[in-house]
């Protein structure tokens, strides 16, 4: 091994690795999975006509034996051929393939650049089939690229560590796998929504069971229903008459105060039934593999059996359930409520098919009148049921179009079970509003619902609700009613957050006693009568497994446990910097001089010099200089030319926290070129030395220093693989998408790169934007490029081995992004002459619902450094799941790491120690984080891109009109400003 490894970075023609790796590369020619596609033989073109003419009577053993020999003549590694007779006879083969053209055989060349294999594949990509008209056969052989597999575990598991007992929140689910299930396609009309279908699907089973065949099947609540046995028929047709509940409301003086039932309407549905396919859950392996997965649309039909239950009690979020009844309903604030539920998936485990049941919170809107939810959710608002004739501004309409805009009403003027999903506001306030009749006369809205409804609208000089993009149809605001068990859409903001999050915060045994609550209550997964007509029986005890804890690396400056014993490993001298004050009360200001003294003192006793004066008296700015971009640029010029245009910070102390702070960092890093740090007024205030530690700690990092460094540098940790002379780059990369219901922002897509070994603390980053919720990053080559070339010119050297951190991917996107992203690196690499890095491409995924729980029956949670990579991992992929940070707050939620791709060669408890060690060198912290560095640091520099364009896209893309907006093609993608040359080097985004 350590032969090889010489060889594989010292050598001054890089060659193509050897097959002997555990995943196929990347640029890996066809050559090697002859096995599965042997490829055409290398034959001069002179001798197509003799082969064809013996090819039917060739055994498929020589076929094989032929190819050998001919790429052994590039290789010298086979003896030639031995004649047909001494082989095995075999069945006749298809006429040969013919040879290509002479120059392609250079692909098989040892020495050839990654730069030409990946030229040579882009090129196939283009050329996928070939005609066969040498052979006289008519058609067309599409050649397909060597698939790409995903990193197989290395070893049984990591030993490293001391062993610690543990439940994860995941039960054992099993099954018959030789139950038939029966899948039927399922029409309604008119198309109802799903608590209407089930009620449909409820009273079929009822009044109809031998149709059914005296089972109780599973309904998805949309197109398909499961059943254990087949129906009386291939296709069956039933019409439904049922009784739906419609609502009116209580109205006070315009004010929907609350919702009361009223008489049913009867209404009538068609549903027809179609059998569709019919399959078990038996294992279709292929040759040579000892594990597969079960079938996707068996998988898929337990997950909606399972699901059966909880769906008919409770309101279905995703893959999660809500339910008042569950307790924990709560107001939040702001016209929302948050609710706890839980979350359940099936997943693929070492133990076999596991549920994953978790708690889970959300947010929900008010079921309220419209005016009341505004009154609630807008502050200028307020007073809005006091002052009946206000009008909106033009901007006052753009946020309360952006609160209202896809939210589902119902109307209490009339008695209707119909549901409104709001569109838009009209351009005309109510009172304005004129509409054409049937037989296309003109009425005056106001004046159509006092004649028909008797009601006299209140709130004249507001705008209607339009609820169809293709028709006028408007709804005055008083008479909607927001409808139930709606998510809340939309940003948080702060409070509510923190109120979600509280919600969410419980301790390890709390968690774990409500989960198990849902497992043995009324509401889970086994409770109903599904997982006995499918043969199914789900564990109502969490798993019990072994885990272990690492041990933590030594650092060169030993972390107290508090800021106030600490000092950074490498200090920054900050001589020229200037303070700016934004808003602020007289008092507040008055705060400053002593804020300045605290801070120096704070960083002189951790090892930063911040020079005790600043370049120039503080700079006091009025709080609207935030809505003036213009303005705010001009003042920014301005502190800058004070300070000859040789600034290296700027502290900027706000009143408040305001969305003016986007375009201060986007002004302040892309146009001036100086780095900021933003604080607001009532932390300095209270002055705690928790805040200014912290405070002098961001400075710090983000002017060049870094809080510490291993003792022992990373190398002395993996001997085996890692060389202090032989550089290593770990990379990461992120993309943050806009909210849920923005359809025109880009996406911000950035990759971060270390530039320094061994320590590998220092990052550079680089952002783009992208095309709308494209999560697939589309300059990768050209940043991991330039970060190539940053790394070149710190280290003096191109990284040996590349280790890449990919944050933000679902499991459905491995492949895909394994495929792009993982080709995009190496077209990077081959932009340099002679240089092929061995890469690994882990995914780091943060949001998903497996915890880990102590077996002792204490209220803590597991320590740093605990490691699972058994039981409840992948039954053969490369994956653990690491807890690196002391949880404080809450119940632990471990990292989820997943290696696709890994030439490295790792074993379990190298890359298990790696990445736990990485942990520890965060530039700002004084304890391990929960999630590798380099993935972290991208996730900061993807939000800090997304901040650049917010402003802009809210105002370009904000929904004044339903007419506003262009549904013509993919939404233009407005491009990142460049960074300064000043700041793009600094880590400015922590």
């Amino acid at each position: 091994m350590e032969e090889k490894t010489h060889h594989h970075h010292h050598s001054t023609n890089k060659h193509i690795p050897s097959s002997k790796s555990r995943t196929p590369l990347l640029h890996k020619p066809y050559h090697h999975h002859v096995q599965t596609n042997p490829p055409p033989f290398l034959l001069h073109p002179s001798s197509h006509q003799n082969l064809n003419l013996v090819a039917s009577n060739l055994p498929s053993s020589y076929y094989y034996y032929y190819y050998c020999y001919f790429y052994s003549q590039f290789h010298n590694s086979l003896p030639p051929p031995p004649p047909p007779h001494l082989l095995p006879l075999s069945p006749p083969l298809p006429p040969l393939l013919p040879l290509p053209p002479p120059h392609s055989m250079t692909r098989f060349h040892k020495s050839l650049p990654v730069s030409q294999v990946v030229e040579r594949k882009q090129q196939h990509q283009q050329k996928k089939k070939i005609q066969v008209s040498n052979n006289k056969v008519s058609g067309s052989i599409a050649i397909e690229e060597a698939a790409l597999v995903v990193a197989k575990r290395p070893d049984f598991g990591g030993q490293d560590g001391s062993v610690i007992y543990l439940l994860a929140n995941h039960f054992l689910v099993k099954f018959d796998s030789s139950q038939r299930i029966y899948h039927y396609n399922v029409e309604i009309s008119p198309q109802p929504s799903k608590e209407i279908a089930r009620m449909i699907k409820q009273k079929l089973v009822e009044t109809d069971r031998n149709s059914f065949s005296g089972v109780v099947p599973a309904f998805d609540g949309r197109q398909n229903i499961y059943s254990p046995v087949e129906f009386q028929g291939d296709r069956l047709e039933f019409f439904v008459n049922l009784p739906i509940p419609s609502c009116k409301a209580v109205m006070n003086y315009g004010d929907l105060r609350e919702k009361q039932p009223q008489k049913k309407i009867e209404k009538l549905f068609r549903v027809n039934m179609k059998l569709v396919s019919k399959f078990d859950g038996k294992e279709q392996r292929k040759e040579g593999e000892d594990w597969a997965p079960l079938p996707p649309e068996y998988i898929h039909a337990l997950d909606v059996i399972l699901r059966e239950n909880p769906m008919e009690k409770c309101t279905s979020i995703g893959r999660s359930f809500y339910s008042s009844s569950m307790g924990g309903s709560k107001e939040i604030g702001g016209g929302a409520v948050g609710l706890r539920g839980f979350f359940q998936s099936l997943r693929h485990t070492q133990q076999g098919l596991a549920l994953n049941m978790d708690l889970s919170i959300t947010a929900f809107h008010e079921s309220i009148g419209v005016i009341a939810y505004l009154q609630k959710r807008l502050e200028f608002l307020t007073d809005l049921p006091r002052n009946k004739g206000r009008e909106l501004s033009l901007e006052e309409k753009r946020e309360v179009e952006k609160a209202l805009k896809n939210i589902r009403v119902f109307v209490c003027h009339r008695e209707t079970v119909q549901r409104y999903r709001v569109y838009g506001l009209t351009e005309e306030i109510t009172e304005n509003i004129w509409f054409p009749d049937r037989e296309g006369k003109y009425l005056r809205l106001m004046s159509y619902f006092k004649d028909h409804y008797g009601y006299e609208i209140q709130f004249k000089n507001l705008p209607c609700l339009q609820i169809s993009r293709a028709r006028p149809c408007y709804l005055p605001m008083e008479l909607c009613m927001i409808c139930e068990g709606q998510k809340f859409l939309g940003k948080l903001s702060d409070d509510q957050a923190a109120k979600i999050m509280k919600m969410g915060c419980q301790k390890p045994n709390e968690r774990k006693a409500i989960i198990d609550k849902v497992m043995t209550g009324s509401v889970g997964p086994s409770s109903g009568n599904q997982t006995r007509e499918f043969n199914l029986e789900v564990s109502r005890e969490m798993t019990l497994l072994k885990g272990r804890i690492l041990q933590p690396p030594k650092l060169k400056l030993d972390r107290p446990r508090n800021l106030k014993e600490s000092k950074v490993f490498k200090g920054t001298r900050i001589e020229r910097w200037a303070l700016m004050s934004i808003g602020g009360s007289s008092d507040q200001k008055s705060t400053i001089p002593k804020f300045i003294n605290e801070l120096t003192q704070k960083c002189e006793h951790l090892g930063v010099f911040l020079s005790k004066n600043t370049l120039s008296s503080t700079f006091f700015e009025p709080s609207h200089i935030l809505n003036n971009i213009s303005l705010l640029e001009s003042k920014l010029k301005e502190i800058q030319r004070a300070a000859s245009n040789n600034l290296q910070l700027i502290i900027c102390v706000m009143e408040k926290k305001h969305k003016g702070y986007g375009d201060l960092k986007r002004i302040s890093e892309t146009r001036i070129g100086v780095v900021t740090q933003c604080c607001l007024y009532p932390n300095i205030t209270k002055l705690s030395s928790q805040f200014v530690s912290n405070l002098a700690l961001k400075i710090n990092a983000k002017i060049g220093g870094s809080m510490t460094e291993l003792y022992n540098s990373i190398p002395s940790h993996i001997p085996r693989l890692l060389r202090p002379d032989e550089p290593v780059i770990f990379m990461g990369a992120d993309v943050t998408h806009p909210h849920p219901f923005d359809d025109c922002s880009p996406s911000v897509a950035a990759v971060v790169g270390s530039i320094n070994w061994p320590e590998a603390n220092r990052y550079v980053s680089r952002m783009r934007s992208q095309t709308h919720r494209q999560e697939i990053i589309q300059d990768l080559d050209l940043m991991v490029k330039e970060l190539l070339d940053d790394f070149y010119k710190a280290v003096k050297k191109l990284p040996n081995r590349i280790i890449f951190f990919r944050d933000g991917v679902s499991e459905t996107q491995f492949k895909k992004v394994l495929q792009e992203e993982l080709q995009s690196i190496k077209t990077a690499c081959s932009k340099f002459q002679d240089y092929n890095p061995s890469i690994t491409f882990a995914v780091v995924q943060k949001r998903h619902h497996t915890r880990l729980f102590r077996c002792d029956p204490d209220h803590e949670n597991i320590p740093p450094g605990t490691v699972v990579d058994t039981v409840i991992t992948h039954p053969k992929e490369f994956d653990f799941y690491l807890c690196s940070h002391l949880g404080v707050k809450g119940t632990s939620r471990p990292t989820h790491y997943h290696i696709l791709w890994d030439e490295n060669e790792f074993t379990s408890d190298e890359l298990q120690r790696l990445v736990y060690n990485l942990c520890y060198t965060f530039v700002r912290c004084t304890k391990p984080i929960s999630i590798v560095p380099p993935a972290y640091y991208a996730h900061l520099a993807a939000y800090r891109g997304r901040l650049y364009i917010e402003r802009s896209s809210e105002s370009n893309g904000g929904s004044m009109s339903p007419s506003s907006v262009s549904r013509v093609g993919p939404p233009k993608t407005i491009p990142l400003p460049k960074l300064s040359d000043n700041v793009k080097n600094l880590m400015f985004y922590c």
